[in-house]
């Protein structure tokens, strides 16, 4: 079997994770789980994906916060 199929984030954005995450838990409980500026401050979809972008810790946080949620 291909490793890569076994990744819960093979073929996701990060667009994708993040939106996701914002209909499961919504900005304020993202905000309490990861707590960045761009979750607690007039949150939106872009600027977070500008953020996490340049942000590889924070990004990296999103990325295991959305695997856990899958579960």
């Amino acid at each position: 079997m291909d490793q890569s199929s076994r990744d819960p984030l093979h073929g996701k954005t990060l667009e994708h994770v993040v939106t996701t995450l914002v209909e499961r838990l919504g900005w304020a409980r993202l905000g309490e789980e990861i707590p960045v500026r761009c979750f607690l401050h007039d949150p939106s979809v872009k600027s977070s994906l500008v953020f996490l972008r340049r942000t590889p810790w924070a990004r990296a946080k999103v990325e295991q916060l959305y695997v856990r949620t899958l579960r």
